[in-house]
């Protein structure tokens, strides 16, 4: 038997034997891609998922959570404009003191006061595929139903899967 058929039965009696979607996103996420040619991303809000293409082939999906109401993610077309694998929010996330420890939680930085003696700490946004000014795809807690301020979250294999496949220019298309 060679090393990937010894790998595939490995991850496939893990996914028996665990039956959690984050096993399952580890192993889909790291097999080989069958198809070559461009990429793209297409993202469902209705269906709240997002799908991964190469020349014209579904190569890989993953559940997501978009904008939830009032923070609605973005319909159309666009393009990937910036990656960043470390990204942090440059408007939510929570003001600490000099020793790192949390002073106020959860914090819009343009309307919530920042105590004194404390400084603002983005909250973080692995995996990165910005295709809009402040909306991107990432890395992110997936509740089951829209609950991001427009950004498109998701679980953190196919964060890294989509970032790894996408180049700049890559077409992002946002289905409502």
């Amino acid at each position: 038997m060679n090393r990937l058929s010894q790998f595939s039965a490995f991850c496939a009696t893990l996914m028996i034997l665990s039956g959690c979607s984050t096993v399952t996103d580890m192993v889909e996420s790291n097999l080989p891609e069958p198809h070559a040619g461009r990429p793209s991303i297409v993202v469902s809000l209705r269906a709240q998922e997002a799908y991964l293409y190469r020349g014209g082939h579904r190569t890989a999906s993953s559940r997501i959570s978009s904008g939830r109401e009032g923070y609605r993610t973005p319909v159309g077309r666009f393009q990937v404009i910036r990656k960043d694998e470390d990204h942090r929010s440059s408007v939510y996330g929570d003001y600490v003191d000099d020793s790192g420890r949390v002073v106020k939680a959860n914090v819009d930085s343009r309307r919530d006061a920042k105590p004194p003696h404390s400084h603002f700490v983005g909250s973080p946004m692995p995996y990165f595929l910005e295709f809009s000014p402040g909306y991107g795809l990432h890395q992110g807690y997936l509740p089951g139903v829209p609950a991001s301020h427009g950004c498109i979250r998701m679980p953190y294999w196919k964060a890294r899967q989509f970032y790894n496949a996408a180049h700049l220019g890559t077409v992002v298309m946002i289905k409502p």
